[in-house]
């Protein structure tokens, strides 16, 4: 599978012009690259560039903090914003940043403005990160916070019967193995909501090769992620890591039919925009409805960079109407 990128001899061409400022302010500022440093301090340091190029603050009528309790007891921290009162469908959001960096706060102003946007519940969930918690720690908090609210969502006004699964990067592979999950037990979603989603086990794309250096995310970032959150090399086999190419306990990779419909937004110019492509391909080979968007000359993280990229407000508006398409909401 390939872009027409293997025949760009320069990558950088394709970035939008806003795009490319925005990649030289980060180069310039010179910061200590992510994998140098210790999981505590790329969470600190993630944490502090993470609202830098938001746009302002989408004030809602209600955000509360709550816990969900995991299967092993622990309390998984959730915040649960609504743009009005009632009983509301909801998006459960799962923040990216390779298992090991990111939280609900850092993407307090994504789901504030999906929650706006939607016309729908937005429940964050705070899952626990690596390298304390390893695989599959995360895949199993989300699980259970999906479960719970299944279970119980009604009393938290949240509509089990029109629930979407969400997030970005990591978060989209957490969302999109919750969705296998669900499918596998039975359970209704309305949407998968994928901002440029992690599918594929090994970072073998061609796309991993183009984008290797000097597009936000760089290749070190991701294998010292990932490397922080598997337990052995197996791991990357597991369809819970990898949806697109892992495997199941059975040996085979995991059917894909009857799994929820997917909006899926990448960046052009992303490590992971091959691996969504095909995940696309892959759902919609099994028969499920599937809207792809390939934002132009974007770079993964743009969904976050609304005050310098016009297209993050394109695309938080392309996910908000898709959410409001599956929850029918006119």
């Amino acid at each position: 599978m390939s872009h027409h990128h293997d025949r760009h001899a320069n990558p950088r061409a394709l970035l939008t012009p806003a795009m490319r400022s925005v990649v030289d302010r980060i180069a310039r500022a010179g910061h200590v690259p992510m994998h140098a440093l210790s999981p505590d301090q790329a969470r600190a340091a993630y944490a502090a560039g993470a609202h830098v190029l938001e746009l302002p603050t989408q004030k809602l009528p209600r955000v509360e903090d709550f816990t969900v309790t995991a299967r092993d007891g622990f309390a998984i921290p959730v915040r649960h914003y609504a743009p009005a009162a009632g009983m509301l469908p909801v998006l459960l959001y799962f923040h990216g940043g390779g298992f090991t960096v990111g939280s609900v706060t850092t993407h307090d102003g994504l789901c504030r403005r999906l929650a706006h946007l939607g016309h729908c519940a937005v429940l964050s969930v705070d899952y626990r990160l690596a390298p304390d918690s390893k695989f599959p720690t995360a895949h199993n908090d989300a699980w259970d916070v999906v479960q719970w609210v299944a279970r119980e969502g009604a009393s938290r006004q949240l509509e089990a019967t029109r629930m979407a699964l969400g997030g970005d990067s990591a978060g989209g592979t957490l969302a999109a193995a919750c969705a296998i999950e669900a499918r596998n037990v039975g359970m209704p979603l309305a949407l998968q909501l994928l901002f440029y989603p992690g599918c594929a086990g090994h970072q073998d794309t061609t796309s991993h090769r183009t984008f290797a250096a000097g597009f936000v995310i760089e290749e070190p970032h991701i294998t010292y992620f990932f490397e922080q959150y598997i337990r052995t090399p197996d791991d990357r086999n597991d369809w819970r890591f990898a949806p697109l190419d892992g495997k199941g306990p059975d040996g085979y990779e995991v059917d894909l039919g009857g799994v929820a419909p997917a909006w899926v937004g990448l960046a052009e110019c992303d490590p992971l925009v091959d691996e969504g492509v095909a995940y696309a391909d892959r759902l919609r080979m099994a028969g499920v409805p599937v809207d792809l968007e390939i934002y132009r000359g974007m770079v993964h993280e743009f969904i976050k960079m609304g005050r310098a990229i016009p297209e993050a407000a394109t695309a938080h508006a392309d996910a908000a109407r898709a959410l409001r398409q599956a929850f029918s909401i006119s």
